[in-house]
Parts: C-alpha cells; sequence; structure tokens
C-alpha cells in the first residue's frame, strides 16, 4: 500500500489537471467518498453519476491526478442563465446529478462540484482545478461561470450569525472558511446567499451564489457558435388535472384535495403536475354566503401565502414538478392572476397572466401582468402561458425561439364555446411551432358562490402534427366535462 503521508509531501508540481477519461469514473467517487466523509452516502455522488456527467459533457470534466493516481475533481456544464434567472438548487441545475440539464447553446459554465482528497487538500490542487474550469469557460467562449458554494464553517457559529453576516465577515477577513475562501482565491465573486442549496449540515443549509465572468466574452460569436444541431431529448411524464369546482368546507378540504392529485401523480411516476386556472377559487365557497365578487377576490388573494406554502410543500414532498394553477395577488400593481411553478427543492417561481379578459377585469378586478419568462429546469425548458393568453401566437412564438419545449396551459372557461376556442387555440400553437402544449382546466361548478358556478373543460396533452406523433395532435385527453 502506497504511504498516504508521503505521497501528500510530494510537491504539488507533480500534480497534473486533464480532462477526465470513462475509466476515471470509479477515481472520481472514491475522492467524492474522502471529501464528503460526514456526509450521508445517499448524498454523495456514486461511480454511476460521474459516467452520467462524462457522457453527457466529455471535455467539461477534469481531474487532478499524482502519476496513475486521482486525488482531485472538477464537474461543470454548460447552461442557459442570464440576469434575470432565479436561484436553482443542485439537484435541479444537475438533473439530480445527471447532467442531463446540460445545454452546449447556453452561454453559462456551471460549477457543478469540485472536490480534492483530504491527504492532498492545501497543496494547491484546487487551483490548478479552477484554472482548467477557467481556460474551459474560454475555450467555448461563455458569458461567465456561476456556481453555488458551500460554508462549511458557518456551522461553528449557529445562533450567532445570520448566514449573510458570516459571509461578510469571511469576505472581510474577518473570520476563515475552507469553502469560502478558496472560491473567493479562485475569484469568485459572491452575488447572494441563499437557503436549500444542497442538504448540507456543515453549511446548516445555506451556500453562497458564486459568480465569475469572462472578460473575453465575444457575445456575437457565441450566438452563431452555441447554436446546437439538436436539442438533448428527454422523456416526460405530465399530469394534467380536470379539477372538480366542487363545494368545500374548510382550507382543508381543498388541501386535501391537492393532495390526492398529487399523490396519484407520484404514483404513476409524473415528473410534472398541473393544475387550472383559478384552481382556488374552490375556496369560495368556504366564505361568508353572499359576499360580493371584489371581496372574495380580495379575501382569496389574503390566502396567498398559506396557498404558496401548501404547494411548495406538496411538490417538495412528492418531488414534483408543480404548477399550482392561478390564484389572484394583490401586488403594488393592483391585483394581478398570477400562475406558481414550484420545484421538487423547494423554490418558487411565478408567471403573471398577460392579457385579462373582460369579465376578470369587470368582475374580479384583475389588471394585466407583466412579462413572459422561461423556466430552465431538469425536465426541459418551461414556460406557463395562461387561459386567454394561448389566443394569441406572438406569445408562444417567442417563448419558443428561446427554446421552450413544453407550454403550459391552464385554463377557466365556462361554456364549451369558450373552452373550445382555447383547445383549439392551444392545439395551433402546438402544430405551428412543433411544441407540446399541456392544458388542464376545471369541471362541475360551485354552489352559493359569487363565481365558478358553471365551469366546462377538459384535459390534454397536445402535440406537434407529424409522422412522430399521434394522428389527431392529442397525446392525451380527459373525458370531457366529467
Amino acid at each position: 500500500m502506497p504511504n498516504k503521508s508521503a505521497e501528500a509531501a510530494r510537491s504539488k508540481e507533480q500534480v497534473k489537471v486533464r480532462t477526465a477519461r470513462p475509466e476515471d469514473a470509479a477515481g472520481m467517487a472514491s475522492v467524492a467518498r474522502a471529501a464528503y466523509a460526514a456526509w450521508p452516502a445517499s448524498s454523495i455522488a456514486d461511480e454511476r453519476n460521474y459516467s452520467l456527467q462524462l457522457a453527457a459533457f466529455p471535455t467539461g470534466q477534469h481531474v487532478a491526478v499524482v502519476g496513475h493516481r486521482i486525488v482531485g475533481y472538477a464537474t461543470s456544464l454548460i447552461t442557459q442563465l442570464d440576469d434575470d434567472s432565479p436561484w436553482y438548487n443542485h439537484a435541479e441545475m444537475t438533473g439530480f446529478g445527471t447532467f442531463s440539464t446540460h445545454d452546449p447553446a447556453g452561454q453559462t459554465l456551471y460549477g457543478a462540484d469540485i472536490a480534492v482528497h483530504p491527504d492532498w487538500q492545501g497543496k494547491g490542487v484546487s487551483r490548478l482545478l479552477y484554472q482548467a474550469r477557467r481556460t474551459l469557460m474560454k475555450r467555448h467562449n461563455l458569458k461567465q461561470m456561476v456556481a453555488g458554494g458551500r460554508i462549511p464553517g458557518y456551522g461553528a457559529h449557529r445562533g450567532q450569525l445570520t448566514a449573510q453576516e458570516y459571509v461578510d465577515k469571511v469576505k472581510a477577513g474577518e473570520l476563515r472558511d475552507p469553502a469560502l475562501n478558496a472560491h473567493l482565491y479562485a475569484g469568485y465573486d459572491v452575488l447572494d446567499v441563499h437557503y436549500g442549496y444542497l442538504d448540507d449540515q456543515e453549511s446548516l443549509g445555506y451556500a453562497t451564489h458564486l459568480v465569475m465572468g469572462n472578460a473575453e466574452f465575444q457575445p456575437r460569436k457565441r450566438m452563431i457558435a452555441g447554436a446546437p444541431v439538436r436539442r438533448t431529448a428527454r422523456h416526460v411524464r405530465v399530469c394534467a388535472t380536470q379539477y372538480d369546482q366542487r363545494r368545500i368546507s374548510s382550507f382543508e378540504d381543498f388541501a386535501d384535495q391537492v393532495e390526492y392529485f398529487a399523490q396519484s401523480a407520484a404514483m404513476y411516476d409524473s415528473h410534472l403536475l398541473l393544475f387550472p386556472e383559478f384552481v382556488t377559487a374552490q375556496l369560495y365557497s368556504t366564505f361568508t354566503r353572499g359576499i360580493a365578487l371584489l371581496d372574495a377576490v380580495e379575501q382569496l388573494a389574503a390566502l396567498a401565502p398559506r396557498i404558496d406554502t401548501l404547494f411548495r410543500d406538496t411538490a417538495m414532498r412528492h418531488k414534483l414538478h408543480l404548477v399550482g394553477g392561478t390564484t389572484p395577488v394583490r401586488t403594488d400593481k393592483g391585483m394581478r392572476n398570477v400562475a406558481h411553478l414550484y420545484t421538487p427543492g423547494g423554490s418558487t417561481y411565478t408567471q403573471e397572466k398577460l392579457h385579462i379578459t373582460p369579465s376578470e377585469r369587470e368582475y374580479w378586478g384583475i389588471t394585466p401582468g407583466d412579462g413572459i419568462k422561461v423556466f430552465e429546469t431538469a425536465i426541459g425548458r418551461l414556460a406557463i402561458v395562461v387561459c386567454y393568453d394561448i389566443e394569441f401566437p406572438e406569445l408562444t412564438r417567442m417563448l419558443v425561439e428561446h427554446g421552450v419545449d413544453i407550454i403550459l396551459n391552464p385554463f377557466a372557461t365556462d361554456e364549451r364555446k369558450s373552452y373550445l376556442r382555447v383547445r383549439y387555440c392551444a392545439q395551433a400553437r402546438a402544430v405551428e411551432n412543433m411544441v407540446y402544449v399541456v392544458m388542464s382546466g376545471n369541471v362541475g361548478g360551485l354552489t352559493h358562490s359569487p363565481s365558478m358556478s358553471i365551469n366546462f373543460g377538459q384535459a390534454a396533452i397536445c402535440t406537434p402534427s407529424d409522422f412522430a406523433f399521434p394522428m389527431n395532435g392529442i397525446a392525451a385527453e380527459g373525458v370531457v366535462n366529467t
């Protein structure tokens, strides 16, 4: 057996960094187990993870070697992020460690992990690995490099400092953190501090949002070089609810119905669960009988924090990407009809309805929203186009031009004519843009309610119309209005 302490005493010039090879996966896994010895085994990447990462982006993975022994590694992938992109946790960014999220057309290098065997820590190995990453960023002409950084020293300051205060003190030189100091030395800037990036007990669940710009980035050149020949195919199972708007007596009844759909989606191995527009209006039936609709909308908007917690916890518990339909939200710009996307990692993103119907304006007091968003997730690029918005072709066209794979269309219609207008437009958008459109609507009706007394709907998954797709352009649909 080699003497590890003798090896560690060797000059750091003996350490070489090279591109990883498929046969290196076992050695990388061995370094991970040693570097993260305090972590539960289920939280540490294994040989299969590294094999998948190497297959997804062969030139993006590096190992530090001494002779034939791997003493460190750095794993990376390319993704599309910009200044408006929300924060994603590690599982979402890496496709749960598989790098299925790698996008050659992106302009950001994401540093998934960097680890050095304990025998070789503090000997310049991480510096060489960071240098390899910077070279990779420049070679691919990428705009920036981002990462989520652990702060393992924070655990010693539990209850004394907030995570932000701890990071500020490390940056000021008042404290030292083995990971953060290495990141700062490598040239990263700390953009923010977030909770829930990793299940990291030493960091108390917190992580730094690290960014390193590329001064040599050439945007116009990247626009040409970054265009992929083909996009990575993903197989995604979607559950679209056909939601029964029946009378309930409490918020807990509503939560039970949400849980039923989530359990069903999880039981059938779904990745994504979609609820309809104004799904939360079922709560109107729990309000005082005879309440005016505008007052009911305000009362429903006041429940937004409780609704948000319900859907977020449900998504995390069942490990689903979950769109909680839409609900009225009071903002400083007025009452908005807002859809929420919840991720398995506990993150929440929003999309406001842009085109408001006359009845929404007059009777609900809803005002038009601002902007359309693309959500980069582990299951593909998603966009939420709420009900009436699907009737405006240019909106979907813009989204598809930005690489959206799936359009999610929560809707609420009260009669067959209204429903068919939305349905025909959803199918048209699927055909025009060669994209999937998933529809979720309400059925049934609420008695003694200021609204939603009549609903007509049919959940459906619309597909492009070509050789590889169903003859009628429908992958699946519910039984109409049941």
